[in-house]
């Protein structure tokens, strides 16, 4: 059963440079419709119906997007919609979201979620969510959600699981014995065979508590910059202070600054499909291919060309004898490349970006 002091924090702070030129550093990928109707922010606020309310939903998001992410979801009120001041990785992110419900609820337990995940089985995912707070507010634990693979992908980081600690309403909860990096395909391979690994899906479940503790253990100066800030939340210095505190922070990952450090962490295998769509392929998934194989999102004609994905809404984009592609017309910007170099595009970004021609369009 959900409780009045369970919380979710939403990270939005992401460039989703992968799905350049469609998404741009004022149009990031989770402001937009990739799949559905909805953006991706929004259907991250509203899979959390009938679990989570709005008013104890708070985003984590870039100061220059927060305008942007009221926009998408109003319903999340405009004080609860908070931007960092610059980007310091997930681990700064949580910290300050832990701050935010603390100042609430002392005794609240949290979920962390992303804006940019693709899930379908609402039931399946909130009941995962569910047993996992329950479990948060009762006993020291800190919980990450893994998902059984599909594949042997080289794109995911992995969560070697152990023994059963718990069972919850029908979701498992295993210990989590350790966290390895994103493999190479003959390790993806292994791991998949093995059966004892999961894909890391970057979701967790908490106490403020064992957070707290958590990052006084392992990363004390994140565990004082939560000090510092917890007396001005709500106070007109609040996002001053955030500048100030950030300025003296180094960039890490919340896996890096806690979860492959702690030793009470558990996994819950979730019992929902998931995707995280980090680039033009991950669309594969998630729309039909015609009889060739390729994946159409707006006007495409092809001749002796397959297994494409071409983004070209309001423009006719034309192949002739080519496979493998992505082809993308976005923004004033046409983008093709080798669909496995899909991941490199964030690279390309970067170039582009040198150059110093291009700021409007990126």
């Amino acid at each position: 059963m959900s409780s009045q002091q369970d919380y979710a924090v939403i990270l939005a702070g992401g460039r989703g440079e992968r799905f350049w030129p469609l998404s741009t550093s004022s149009r990031p990928k989770q402001l937009l419709s990739l799949v559905g109707e909805e953006t991706l922010m929004a259907q991250a606020v509203h899979r959390l119906e009938g679990l989570i309310p709005p008013e104890r939903i708070f985003v984590i998001t870039n100061t220059d997007l927060v305008d942007a992410t009221c926009a998408a979801v109003p319903e999340v009120p405009a004080g609860q919609i908070i931007g960092e001041p610059m980007g310091r990785d997930t681990a700064a992110a949580v910290a300050l979201g832990a701050v935010l419900v603390k100042a609430r609820d002392p005794d609240a337990a949290f979920c962390v979620l992303t804006a940019d995940h693709i899930i379908k089985d609402m039931d399946g995912f909130r009941n995962t969510l569910r047993a996992g707070l329950h479990i948060a507010r009762n006993q020291d634990v800190l919980i990450t959600i893994g998902m059984e693979p599909r594949g042997p992908s080289t794109g995911y980081g992995y969560i070697e699981a152990g023994e059963s600690e718990y069972e919850e309403d029908g979701v498992s909860f295993l210990k989590a014995k350790r966290f390895v990096e994103k493999p190479d395909a003959e390790t993806a391979e292994q791991y998949v065979k093995s059966g004892r690994y999961y894909w890391n899906s970057g979701m967790f479940i908490w106490s403020v508590s064992s957070v707290e503790q958590g990052m006084r253990q392992h990363r004390p100066k994140l565990a004082d910059m939560m000090n510092r800030l917890s007396s001005q939340v709500g106070g007109t210095g609040f996002l001053e202070a955030v500048r100030h505190e950030y300025e003296q922070l180094d960039k890490i990952s919340i896996d890096y600054a806690l979860m492959e450090k702690a030793d009470n962490i558990v996994m819950a295998k979730g019992i929902f499909d998931w995707d995280d769509v980090g680039s033009w392929p991950a669309l594969e998934n998630h729309f039909k291919a015609d009889q060739a194989g390729n994946v159409v999102i707006g006007e495409s004609e092809g001749l002796d060309a397959g297994a494409n994905i071409v983004y070209s809404k309001n423009r006719l984009t034309a192949l002739l004898g080519v496979d493998n592609l992505v082809v993308v017309q976005a923004e004033g910007v046409t983008l093709i490349c080798a669909k496995d170099r899909a991941q490199d595009i964030k690279k390309l970004v970067e170039q582009v970006r040198k150059v110093g021609r291009y700021e409007d369009r990126l």
